[in-house]
C-alpha cells in the first residue's frame, strides 16, 4: 500500500521493525501478529475514533498517521504526527471534550487487539521492561505542551522530533520524507498558521532550515549550536509513536484512572495552546 517495492508483506515482518516493541520476544511478537485485527486505510480516512483509541492496543504498522482534535473555534487541527509504532491513547475530560481521533496522513496499515489479549501476550515480560515501554512512549506530547516553551522553541522541538521519526540524512542536513503542510505544523505546535509561517521564514534566513519545494531540510547541527536544543539520539523510520496507559497486570503502576489524573494537567495546558 505504501508503494515501496521491498516493503514487508506480513504483520509479523512489520512488527519486527518497530523499535518500541523490541522488548518483546520472537514468540511474543508472533503471538501479537496472530492476534491483531489489521486493516488498510487511505489518506484522510479516519482510523480510530476517540472511544476506539481507549478501547485496546492499536499499532500503526505501516505509513504515517496523525492525531487530530477540535480547536476552541471548532476547527480540526493536527496535534501529533505518528510514525509506525503504538498509537497513543488520549483520555477525554468531561468538561473539555475535543473529539480526538486518529486519521491517515497517507496510506496506512493498522492492527488492533484488546487489552486482555495484550496482557496475555506480555505475561512473561519483566515489569521493568513494561514500565520502560510506557515511560518512553506515553507522555512526551503532554510534557511538550506543558513545558512552558515559547512558539519558536516548540517549533524547533517539533522539527527535531519529526527528523527523528521521518528524517533521512543528506549532504545539506536532514530531509523530512513526510509531506507536512504549514496548517498541520501549526496544529502540532498549537499556534496560528501565519505565526508558524513567519517563524519558518526566519529559520530559513538563519540557515536552520532549507525549503525544497514542499519538502524541508533541517540543519540539526545549526539548531543545536544556536539554541542548545539537542537533536534526538536516533534517526530511524520506524520510531516511537506513543504507547497505551492501560495495564491490568497486578502490581503495575498504570491504570486508566491513574492515567486520567496524570494527563489532566497536561491536557489543560495542551488545549490552552490549541486555538
Amino acid at each position: 500500500m505504501d508503494g515501496q517495492k521491498n516493503a514487508p508483506h506480513t504483520d509479523l515482518d512489520l512488527l519486527n521493525r518497530l523499535k518500541p516493541l523490541s522488548f518483546l520476544s520472537p514468540d511474543a511478537l508472533q503471538e501479537l501478529a496472530s492476534g491483531l485485527n489489521s486493516a488498510n486505510f487511505r489518506r484522510r480516512e479516519v482510523i480510530l475514533s476517540e472511544e476506539a483509541l481507549a478501547a485496546g492496543v492499536n499499532i500503526l504498522l505501516r505509513g504515517v498517521a496523525k492525531i487530530t482534535c477540535l480547536s476552541q473555534a471548532g476547527q480540526r487541527v493536527t496535534i501529533a504526527l505518528l510514525a509506525p509504532g503504538p498509537i497513543p491513547q488520549f483520555v477525554s475530560l468531561p468538561a473539555n471534550r475535543r473529539d480526538f481521533r486518529c486519521e491517515a496522513h497517507g496510506e496506512c496499515r493498522v492492527g488492533s487487539l484488546s487489552w486482555d489479549q495484550f496482557d496475555v501476550i506480555t505475561r512473561t515480560v519483566p515489569q521493568s521492561a513494561l514500565r520502560k515501554f510506557y515511560d518512553d512512549n506515553l507522555m512526551p506530547w503532554y510534557r511538550f505542551f506543558a513545558g512552558g516553551l515559547d512558539l519558536r522553541e516548540r517549533l524547533l522541538v517539533t522539527l527535531l522530533q519529526l527528523c527523528s521519526d521521518f528524517g533521512v540524512t543528506e549532504s545539506r542536513g536532514t530531509l523530512l520524507r513526510v509531506s507536512i503542510s504549514q496548517k498541520d505544523l501549526a496544529g502540532l505546535v498549537g499556534a496560528s498558521r501565519p505565526r508558524v509561517t513567519e517563524h519558518l521564514a526566519e529559520f530559513v534566513r538563519e540557515h536552520l532550515l532549507i525549503r525544497q519545494g514542499r519538502q524541508m531540510i533541517v540543519r540539526l547541527d545549526k539548531i543545536e549550536s544556536s539554541t542548545g536544543i539537542p537533536a534526538a539520539k536516533a534517526n530511524y523510520s520506524y520510531a516511537k509513536a506513543g504507547a497505551q496507559p492501560h495495564l491490568s497486570k497486578q502490581g503495575q503502576p498504570y491504570s486508566p484512572g491513574l492515567f486520567a489524573a496524570m494527563a489532566s494537567g497536561y491536557r489543560t495546558a495542551t488545549m490552552a495552546q490549541v486555538k
